[in-house]
């Protein structure tokens, strides 16, 4: 069950449709957690006042609910808006009041400028999309923004960039509420990346123009869908028809990581699908995730995530989650 939901009841997130909210950045956080088989999460849409609420760029949301809505909420997602005005005094103080009471805060894209306003990121790591760090950097000072970065996890209060990084920041808390495999299925569903880390860039200045064929998203499948076995950036070079030079240099204009690091990262999230789902002695998760030896796969894994493999498996054994 995710984080701050009691057993038994789902957990109801709540997202915040302001006027001028950006229609993508609403979309993202309905389809994320909206209705699944299984979802543990219920979704309801609030404004602060009921009734025609203007979309940046196309047609009126017709919203029923108002800011109590926000009371009863264990999950808050603020989507961006055009302008990202402050929230007004009855917004602000709504706000202040969820986070006090535990209530998990999220933002996507200008979205970090309600929070912003409402004081939840005074003294805290954030980001937004990066044509607005500037402006919320000089309207909020004492936000320590990370400007390059995909999105923020600090905790109860976590943000993410622009538009299609607010993907990745649901599928994160899908993730450490749920498991790997969850979150992995969300993905598909979705037809998103399974995994893009939070530290990753938003923005490439100069990005390599995608070859015919639409970039490297078939070798980064293909490299899935082997990495049980010795991958290189040689052989995905190969796999490609690029030379070396020309693979990193697309490789990390497309994800923002070296190969063997966006790799590594794949392995990992594998050798999670299969510590959650399976009985697999260490020596096969090393082995099917690629990442080799038990002793191998006990360092790597406790570097990226905190606990060894067996603790991790553990706390799937008693049907919690690693929250």
């Amino acid at each position: 069950m995710p984080a701050t939901a009691p057993p038994g009841r789902p957990h109801r997130v709540v997202v915040l449709a302001q006027p001028g909210v950006l229609a993508l950045d609403f979309g993202i956080p309905i389809q994320a957690f909206g209705d699944w088989p299984g979802s543990p999460y219920t979704v309801t849409v609030c404004t602060e006042h009921p009734g025609p609420v203007p979309v940046h760029g196309g047609p009126a949301l017709l919203v029923e609910h108002g800011l109590d809505a926000l009371a009863h909420a264990d999950t808050i997602v603020v989507p961006g808006l055009v302008p990202p005005d402050p929230p007004s005094p009855p917004l602000r103080t709504a706000l202040a009041a969820a986070a006090a009471r535990g209530t998990r805060m999220v933002s996507i894209c200008t979205g970090a400028f309600l929070l912003a306003g409402a004081g939840l990121l005074d003294g805290r790591r954030a980001t937004t999309h990066w044509q607005r760090v500037a402006e919320l950097a000089r309207r909020h000072p004492s936000v320590l923004l990370e400007p390059q970065v995909l999105y923020v996890d600090a905790g109860d209060v976590l943000t993410s960039a622009g538009v299609a990084a607010g993907i990745d920041l649901c599928l994160h808390i899908i993730r450490a509420d749920l498991g790997a495999t969850v979150a992995n299925q969300r993905a598909r569903a979705l037809v998103a990346a399974p995994h893009r880390a939070g530290g990753q860039a938003q923005f490439i200045a100069h990005p390599t123009p995608p070859e015919r064929g639409g970039g490297l998203d078939e070798v980064r499948a293909w490299a899935v869908r082997h990495l049980d076995e010795p991958l290189t950036v040689d052989l995905m070079a190969r796999r490609a028809r690029l030379s070396r030079r020309t693979l990193i240099r697309r490789f990390h204009a497309e994800t923002g990581l070296p190969p063997m690091q966006w790799l590594l990262d794949a392995r990992i999230d594998r050798a999670r699908e299969l510590l959650e789902g399976s009985d697999l002695p260490m020596d096969a998760v090393a082995r099917q995730s690629g990442l080799g030896t038990p002793a191998n796969l006990r360092i790597l894994f406790k570097r990226r995530l905190g606990v060894p493999p067996s603790t991790y498996r553990g706390t799937f054994d008693t049907g919690d989650r690693p929250l």
